[in-house]
């Protein structure tokens, strides 16, 4: 007879409501190590989803994901004339807050040459490509908008032409993907009193200056704000080219900044990540240990309600195998069916979140592993205490 499981039979429904309250904390566990590698996941899936070879930014700049970079439009015919170099593209990219079906929702919007240029999105799942110059658009599924959609961003209405699934920044917001020319438009649009009010204040700076009415009118063209500027040309190099040498080259001759798509990532990781992988990283480990004084506390728990049980097999004469067996027995079928039942739930759910959830099968293995071993040695305590329960509790003694 094996009285772990006659303990069961007898306590079922206190069983499965342990094994489902264990289960939600192993849930948040699992939950947690999806959100750590899910942030580095996001926060790379552009780069690494970017076909270029080299990543060509503003000089002194961590850019163009770091910080903001900004070049003349006209910089990527430069880095095309370099020797080595294929093909080389404008690239634009910047955040914003805008209204969608109703709601504020915020996104990433990428502006490239549509016109067989790089930068472009890379894994379209319903749709196709951008192939106008003007007013069209690919988005991410995650924003929420329909196939041949409009959507009204700046000026004017964008048709949805494309859509991707899982094209997101650093932050987990959507990629919206435009033609070059509308992405500038969209970034440095004013409205007309906006524009009223910097060409006045233009004029008043030119006139302070010392120049005539007529002079200020003429010269204002040349001090007005440029929106014909981008944020890196991206590279694509001849096959067989040394990539450090090239890009040696563009700084040497060029004074830009070069960077291979490993250094981009190692500076994103280091950098816009790496606080948020720190405090992520702290929170898994407190969870893993929270899990492990639960389990401890609760095997501790469940043998203190059968002492007397314990107490009077002691009087029977039963050894101290039989004891150690039942509690280990019920620590071991806690702990691994509560962890199944996280793992399936989370299986279910995790698609819903509204951050990326990446769920390693090593680290599930290992996160396993750790709560596994440490509520076995946490059940010593209950081990202990049921080696030291004396007979005579048995008889009220």
């Amino acid at each position: 007879m094996d009285l772990a499981i006659k303990d069961v039979q007898r306590h079922v429904g206190k069983f499965i409501a342990t094994i489902v309250g264990v289960g939600l904390l192993f849930a948040i566990v699992l939950i947690m190590n999806g959100i750590f590698a899910g942030n580095t996941a996001d926060g790379v899936w552009l780069i690494e989803n970017t076909d270029t070879d080299l990543w060509v930014a503003e000089r002194d700049r961590g850019g163009p994901f770091n910080e903001s970079s900004r070049l003349p439009e006209d910089a990527w015919k430069s880095v095309a004339a370099t020797p080595g170099v294929a093909q080389a593209s404008p690239w634009i990219t910047y955040g914003v807050q805008r209204e969608v079906r109703g709601k504020e929702q915020q996104y990433t919007i990428i502006g490239y040459d549509v016109f067989g240029g790089l930068g472009g999105p890379g894994r379209i799942v319903e749709g196709r490509r951008i192939e106008r110059a003007h007013y069209e658009m690919v988005a991410d599924k995650k924003l929420g908008v329909a196939l041949g959609e409009r959507v009204y961003l700046g000026w004017h209405d964008y048709t949805v032409v494309g859509l991707t699934k899982g094209a997101v920044d650093s932050g987990g917001n959507p990629l919206v993907y435009l033609s070059l020319a509308d992405a500038q438009e969209v970034l440095y649009q004013q409205d007309n009193r906006a524009l009223e009010a910097a060409r006045a204040a233009s004029l008043k700076r030119l006139e302070a200056a010392g120049n005539t009415p007529e002079q200020a009118q003429r010269l204002l063209p040349l001090v007005s704000a440029d929106s014909d500027t981008i944020n890196a040309v991206l590279v694509r190099l001849r096959p067989g080219t040394d990539p450090p040498q090239v890009a040696q080259h563009i700084q040497d001759w060029l004074y830009f900044n070069v960077y291979s798509t490993a250094q981009q990532i190692e500076l994103v990781v280091a950098g816009k990540l790496k606080k948020m992988t720190a405090i992520l990283g702290l929170f898994r480990i407190l969870l893993i240990a929270v899990s492990i004084i639960i389990i401890a506390l609760l095997i501790y728990v469940l043998t203190m309600e059968k002492i007397k049980a314990i107490a009077t097999l002691k009087l029977m004469g039963a050894n101290n195998w039989v004891i150690v067996r039942l509690i280990l027995e019920q620590s071991l079928v806690i702990t691994i069916a509560a962890f199944v039942f996280a793992y399936v739930l989370v299986e279910l759910t995790y698609e819903r979140f509204p951050r990326t959830l990446v769920l390693l099968p090593e680290e599930t293995l290992i996160t396993f592993a750790v709560i596994f071993v440490g509520g076995m040695v946490a059940s010593l305590l209950g081990i202990v205490q049921a080696l030291r329960t004396p007979p005579s509790l048995a008889l009220g003694g």
